[in-house]
């Protein structure tokens, strides 16, 4: 076991976890800023491709280059601006996973399991590291870089990630790690957030940031999700400040005006929950 610095005494969980953000390469705090740089985090190792067997799934596993050629495309983005993160390592990944879990990921039955492809199963693990979890680990990095830039910036976009259905514990719905989770631990330490919005928009519930986040005051949880698919997690539904939900076929103009409404009611104690926040926004 490690030992705090010149005490001899065994260090504790939470001094691992804080020796450990304040030790990571993730801010990119030995690359020099540019002012010309936006922003907007993305690399093309985001994408995730099998020879096929990736279209198994209903996600979109190439959807991050889709969107970034878009927003060329558009004139919104120039290549040379994007600011590319380095992958989270196994001393990041831990600061919020356990051991046991980071381990487990090195069974292509549980990777698949988590990922809902049966047939990443049959797979060489190294395979599975490389075609499939290092990408997300991509995105993670992706993930805790955005916070330390929409500090600088005033906002930032992470191309990926959003791994809403992980919690520290379990992965689960095509999300191996709790990037979420990574992100607003990363800023309490090295940024000195006090308080943390998340206002999660995509159409599953976030179950997996609620669980790791229930029972912590500083972080304000509103989830707008449909209430009949995946993941029905009633357990993580108690650690959910604010939740709206919908239903299948809900037309455009009642979905904005519920969300209009769960906004007010965010800021309703007139900047209570917001100043000196981070917002953490997933769609």
């Amino acid at each position: 076991m490690a030992s705090a610095s010149g005490s001899g005494a065994p260090e504790g969980p939470e001094a691992l976890r804080r020796r450990r953000i304040l030790s990571s390469r993730l801010y990119l705090d030995d690359v020099p800023s540019s002012s010309s740089k936006a922003p907007v985090v993305y690399s093309p190792a985001y994408d995730i491709s099998f020879n096929g067997m990736e279209k198994q799934h209903p996600f979109d596993s190439s959807k991050w280059g889709r969107v970034r050629n878009s927003l060329e495309d558009a004139g919104l983005l120039q290549s040379d601006r994007i600011v590319e993160p380095l992958e989270a390592s196994e001393d990041d990944l831990l600061v919020v996973h356990s051991e046991s879990y980071l381990n487990s990921l090195e069974s292509s039955e549980k990777v698949a399991r988590i990922v809902e492809v049966p047939a990443v199963a049959l797979l060489p693990n190294l395979l599975v590291q490389q075609k499939l979890l290092y990408p997300f680990r991509k995105q993670v990095g992706g993930s805790v870089l955005s916070a330390k830039l929409a500090l600088e910036k005033g906002w930032a976009i992470n191309i990926g990630g959003g791994f809403h259905h992980c919690s520290a514990q379990e992965g689960g719905g095509f999300c191996a790690y709790a990037d979420i989770s990574l992100c607003i631990n990363f800023a309490f330490i090295r940024l000195n957030i006090s308080r943390v919005m998340i206002i999660d928009l995509d159409a599953h519930q976030g179950n997996g940031h609620e669980k790791d986040f229930g029972s912590d005051g500083r972080v304000y949880t509103l989830d707008m999700y449909n209430s009949g698919i995946y993941p029905f997690d009633h357990v993580a539904k108690k650690y959910i400040d604010q939740k709206v939900e919908l239903d299948s076929g809900t037309k455009t103009e009642d979905y904005l005006e519920n969300l209009d409404k769960a906004l007010k009611l965010c800021t309703a104690g007139e900047g209570e929950q917001t100043e000196g926040a981070l917002l953490v926004l997933l769609c």
